[in-house]
Parts: C-alpha cells; structure tokens; sequence
C-alpha cells in the first residue's frame, strides 16, 4: 500500500470514527434528555391507564368490518354518550372521560376502523365519510335512548361527515355535540409552526412520502419501535402544550397508542383527512347546544379551525384552552371532563 494510499484509508477512517461518535453521541443524549425526564415527579404514574373495563361488544358494518365496542356506565341511565376517538389513538384515550362520567351516564366507546382492537380495512375504505356511517351504525345498534356525541381529532370529523349523511339524527336522537381538537377542513393549509415556504414544501413532498411508507408498512413498523425513545420527544413536544410539566406516564400512554397504529393504517386515513371538508355541514348541529374545544398550541388542528366551526354555529360555545396541545383530554383532564358536564347538563331529556 503507498503512503498516499494508506493516508487517503487514515482519512476515511477518521471520517467514520467521527460519523459513528457523533451518533452514538447523539443517541446518548437523547438517552440522556429521555432518563431525565423520567425521573422527574409524576402524578400520574399509579393511573390505571388501559386498565379500566366494560361490557365488551363486536359490531360488524354493513361493508362487513368488526368493530370493537364497549359500554360502561349503568345500563338503564337515561342518557348515553358516545365518545369518537383520533387517527392514530384508540378508544382508551378517552380513560379521563370515561373515568370521570361512568358513574352517571351510559358510555359508549368504540375503536375506529383499523384502529384499536377493529378490524383493518383497505385504502379504499378508509374514509371519512364512512367512518360517519360506521358510526351511525353504532348508533343504531348500542345507543337506545337519546345521546351526546364527542370526538377528539378524526373523531370529531367523523361527527360532521355524521351530520351530512344523517342531519335527520341531530336534535332528537342526537341532544347534544362537542367537537374537541378538531377541523371542518382545510387541514392540507397548515403551516404546522413552519415557515411558509418550507410549509409548501412539506405539504407537497408529505403525500408521496407518507404513501411510500405506507407500501413498505411493516419495515417502517419496525423502524417505529425501534426509535420508541425518539417517538417519546415527538408526542411529548407536539401532543402536549405544557410539555416540561406533563406526566412522562401519560406520554408514554399516548406514544403506545400512535405507535400500536400500523404504518399501512396511517398512510391509508392520511388522504381522507387531508381532503376532509365538512364546513357547510355544521349548520346541523346549530339546533343541538355545541361545545368547541381547543389548545392554543395546536399545532395539528390549530384554533384558526375551530374558531372557523365557532363562526358557522353561532350558538356553539368556543373554550381556547392555555399552555394547551392537540392531546388536549389527556392534558388537561379536569377542562375537558367540567365541560362535557356542563354541556351533559343543559340537555333537555
């Protein structure tokens, strides 16, 4: 080997030493960021979250898919409400809810299509507008008397795309709506904190990129659970406004559902909700009391939408919650669960 030879191989060498300190470097401290924020106080470290149950059920849709369905809360209650999950969570994300109205009211939760523990459909059924006919099937089936509906996210969606298909259902059937952490449409528009012109290019190149990850779906399943760490910081620095104050357990609750999500599943809803656009449907909620939730640092579904859905229901009642993100019934609990009983009480039975 000649002395340049031999000091063009030093080189390289020292070039991936680097390369490979600098990632385990950075793999360290993000270990580091990681172990600390674990070790600090945490207030809800006991909470039993997954834990609570109820009298489980299967729906099978009229396109043949099972969802999963649980009850709770006393069977002969007068009123029921029925709680719609977010893309990417399940129907535990309501645990606060759930845990807080049980003892009074007749729950219904339910897993969304491809979600939780319901059965996976393809792209082509992965929709909107069909998730409001799966939940009017819920409807039919589970709720016997008159109810409440509440969606977070999707599941607020699923409540408008509800409302074009079925506006007969609000107003006898349907007493009462809150729509928390929402969007009538418009989402491909957002900025999500980002500078305008890198805003475009994310919207532009997010498509083909999250359709690429859909097709190779168990081997980004496989990268996911690998970065749990990683997937950690994320869902703590965007699902939670407050994040240097939030429970590393609830963190931890809510990555497990996002991460329990199949790459495929994600890559399937991620047209529906970029297309979603269900503005001129609100006018069909207007004669039910209506309760619009919000984190002012949403940056998935920012106040701008539901300050727009507030201004197409004059009657509705807008709540901008501070130091407040998208995961806003995990975050805080108490503003979420005082609203919902404010709003369980001015319906009319």
């Amino acid at each position: 080997m000649t002395t340049t030879t031999r000091r063009r191989v030093g080189i390289a060498g020292a070039l991936v030493g680097a390369a490979s300190a600098g990632v385990a470097a950075a793999a360290l401290a993000k270990r580091y960021a990681v172990g600390r924020i674990r070790l600090r106080p945490d207030t809800e470290a006991s909470e039993p979250f997954g834990e609570l149950r109820g009298r489980e059920r299967t729906l099978v849709t009229s396109d043949g898919k099972a969802l999963h369905i649980v009850i709770d809360g006393p069977e002969d209650a007068p009123l029921t409400v029925v709680f719609c999950h977010g893309y990417c969570l399940n129907l535990e994300s309501w645990h606060y809810q759930r845990k807080d109205l049980r003892e009074n009211y007749r729950i219904v939760l339910w897993d969304q299509r491809s979600h939780g523990r319901s059965q996976r459909a393809g792209a082509d059924d992965s929709t909107i507008d069909r998730l409001g006919e799966d939940l009017a099937e819920v409807i039919e089936q589970f709720v016997p008397g008159p109810c409440v509906l509440v969606g977070h996210s999707m599941g607020g969606m699923t409540i408008m795309a509800l409302a074009d298909r079925r506006p007969d259902l609000f107003g006898d059937k349907i007493r009462a709506v809150s729509l928390i952490s929402t969007s009538a449409g418009k989402l491909a528009e957002l900025t999500l904190g980002l500078p305008a012109m890198l805003s475009k290019v994310v919207h532009k190149v997010a498509p083909t990129t999250v359709s690429m990850l859909g097709k190779r779906g168990a081997l980004a399943d496989r990268a996911r659970n690998a970065g749990s760490d990683i997937a950690f910081l994320i869902t703590r620095f965007v699902g939670f406004g407050d994040s240097k104050n939030v429970s590393p357990t609830v963190v931890d609750f809510a990555e497990s559902m996002i991460r329990a999500t199949p790459t495929e599943v994600v890559a399937d809803f991620y047209p529906a909700l970029m297309n979603h656009d269900k503005l001129s449907a609100l006018d069909v909620l207007d004669p039910v009391p209506t309760v619009i939730l919000v984190g002012d640092r949403d940056w998935l579904t920012p106040p701008d939408h539901s300050k727009a859905m507030a201004a197409a229901l004059p009657k509705a009642q807008l709540t901008e919650v501070p130091d407040t993100s998208h995961l806003i019934q995990l975050e805080r609990p108490g503003v979420v669960n005082d609203a919902l009983r404010d709003l369980l009480k001015r319906v009319d039975l």
